[in-house]
C-alpha cells in the first residue's frame, strides 16, 4: 500500500502552505489558496510513494479554521492517484486535523479503481487520520494516528492504528531556509512492523528569481529511512 508524499511539516500547516501558494483576502479576513508542487520522486515520512509527479492543493481558512485538498499524480501509469482532504484548526503554536487520504491504483487491465465513495472498513482505499502538534518556534512536534479505513496491516488482521511522530527544526544557513525531521513510529503497523525511526530527513529551500515580478520557489531534500535502508534525494519546484 502507497502513503503520503514529500510534505515536511505537520499535515494540516503542510496542505496549506508547502506549495507556496497565491492568496487573496477578502474584507471578512477569509483566505483562499491554490498551488501546486512538481517534484522529482514522491517521499511521504520516509516512504517512496511514486516517481515524478504533480501534486496540486488548494484551501480555504477562516480565524484558525481551515479546509484543504491536496493531491498527487505520477508521470508513470503504475504510479497511485491520491486525493487528500483536511479538516484543521490552529490557533497559536497548537494545531489540531483529521485528514482523509483517498487513493486509486492502477489495474492490470487499463484504467484505475475508483469507489470514491465507498467507505466499508475492510473496502475502502481510504484512510482516516487525526494529527495533534505544537510549533514551539525553534521546534514543532506532531502526533499522527490512522484511526478508520484501510489500516489493518498487522500480522494479526487487527487495525494497526498506524502511527507516526514527527519532530521537526526549521533553521537558516548560507541564505538558504532549511529544516530537519527525525520521524518514527511507536509500534506496529504501516510504517514498520515495531518501533522504529522511519524518517531523517534535511530539507534546503530558495526562491529562483527571474525578473523583478516573476521567481519560483524551489526546493532540495535528502530522505533517509533507517527501518528500511531506503536513501532519496528529491528536487521539487512550487508553483
Amino acid at each position: 500500500m502507497k502513503m503520503k508524499s514529500v510534505k515536511f511539516r505537520m499535515i494540516a500547516i503542510a496542505l496549506l502552505s508547502a506549495t507556496m501558494p497565491f492568496t487573496a483576502k477578502a474584507q471578512d479576513k477569509v483566505e483562499a489558496s491554490v498551488g501546486a508542487d512538481f517534484v522529482s520522486n514522491y517521499i511521504w515520512r520516509g516512504t517512496d510513494c511514486g516517481g515524478v509527479s504533480i501534486q496540486p492543493s488548494m484551501g480555504v481558512s477562516y480565524k484558525g479554521l481551515s479546509l484543504a485538498a491536496w493531491g498527487s499524480v505520477g508521470i508513470d501509469k503504475e504510479d497511485a492517484r491520491e486525493i487528500d482532504l483536511t479538516l484543521g484548526y490552529n490557533t497559536g503554536g497548537f494545531n489540531v486535523s483529521v485528514t482523509d487520504y483517498w487513493f486509486s491504483y492502477h489495474k492490470e487491465d487499463g484504467g484505475y479503481t475508483g469507489d470514491y465513495f465507498k467507505y466499508g472498513a475492510h473496502s475502502t482505499i481510504h484512510i482516516f487520520e487525526a494529527t495533534l502538534g505544537y510549533d514551539f518556534g525553534p521546534l514543532a512536534l506532531s502526533w499522527n494516528t490512522y484511526f478508520a479505513g484501510d489500516d489493518y496491516t498487522k500480522e494479526n488482521g487487527d487495525r494497526a492504528y498506524s502511527t507516526y511522530v514527527g519532530i521537526s527544526a526549521p533553521f537558516k544557513l548560507g541564505g538558504l531556509d532549511w529544516s530537519a525531521e527525525v520521524g518514527l513510529t511507536p509500534w506496529e503497523g504501516a510504517y514498520a512492523n515495531k518501533f522504529n525511526v522511519t524518517n531523517l530527513t534535511l530539507k534546503a529551500e530558495k526562491e529562483i528569481k527571474f525578473t523583478n515580478s516573476f521567481s519560483l520557489p524551489t526546493f532540495a531534500q535528502v530522505t533517509f529511512n533507517p527501518h528500511t535502508q531506503g536513501a532519496y534525494f528529491v528536487f521539487g519546484v512550487s508553483f
